[in-house]
């Protein structure tokens, strides 16, 4: 049975695509099946692997239950990939019977063993699609950029997700914190790093050894549709992407 796994932060422009995408790269590269899926109305993710968000169905059609699970997957040159679009938001208003947090668990049982990892995508705020994506996962990565404003949300983000482990999914588990576009040079990522090892002490939750390094060649690899780990193999913030991803495989 595949391992699902989850980024959020409740942030924007903390990398959660970005880390999304290179962490199913390299999972591939490794030998790994691989499915992401999109739970942001803004579509990021979809763009930057290449999906078709207009004219085929998208996660807001499977959890509808207006079509399979399976017949959403998009078989892209880059990973299989189930989109989203801008319809996606109306799920809020549109889902307010009892269970709808288990949508997209039950979406998942037709195909969770036709793959290794299923690595989902939220939107950068504690919605209903988010809890969806808590209930739905093994697993939750929180990229967090080195900054106060991230740190500040940590703890909301944390009960969020207790309350989710309480009611919806008890085997719930927070893989660990991930500093992304950190510069080790400067005193305040140093110090936003002491802070983040004494929030980690404090809840319990798992710090990465590795951080991620910033890189225009990353943004790049994603407005041109690429694979980062096969594009720049020499790039520090494509090698701190490898390690991360080793790390993660060896806490498993």
């Amino acid at each position: 049975m595949g391992k699902i796994v989850c980024f959020s932060n409740q942030k924007g422009g903390v990398a959660k695509t970005t880390t999304t995408c290179a962490m199913a790269y390299q999972l591939q590269k490794l030998g790994f099946k691989v499915l992401v899926v999109d739970m942001d109305p803004q579509g990021n993710l979809s763009f930057s692997v290449g999906a078709n968000t207009e004219m085929s169905a998208t996660i807001y059609d499977v959890l509808k239950g207006e079509i399979k699970t399976s017949f959403a997957i998009q078989h892209t040159p880059l990973v299989d990939v189930i989109p989203s679009n801008i319809l996606l938001s109306g799920i809020e208003l549109e889902f307010t019977g009892h269970g709808r947090e288990f949508l997209l668990k039950n979406a998942f049982e037709p195909i969770k063993n036709m793959y290794d990892f299923i690595l989902i995508d939220t939107p950068p705020a504690l919605s209903i699609l988010t809890v969806n994506a808590f209930t739905a996962s093994d697993y939750i990565i929180i990229p967090m950029l080195s900054d106060i404003f991230s740190l500040q949300g940590i703890t909301q983000l944390y009960d969020t997700i207790e309350r989710v482990k309480s009611y919806c999914n008890p085997n719930l588990k927070i893989s660990g914190i991930l500093l992304t576009k950190f510069n080790s040079r400067t005193r305040l990522a140093k110090e936003v790093r002491g802070t983040a090892e004494m929030i980690s002490e404090k809840f319990g939750i798992y710090l990465f050894k590795t951080s991620i390094r910033n890189s225009i060649a990353i943004s790049e690899s994603q407005i041109t549709q690429r694979d980062m780990i096969e594009s720049y193999p020499k790039n520090k913030a494509v090698n701190d992407y490898i390690a991360f991803v080793d790390e993660f495989l060896s806490r498993l």
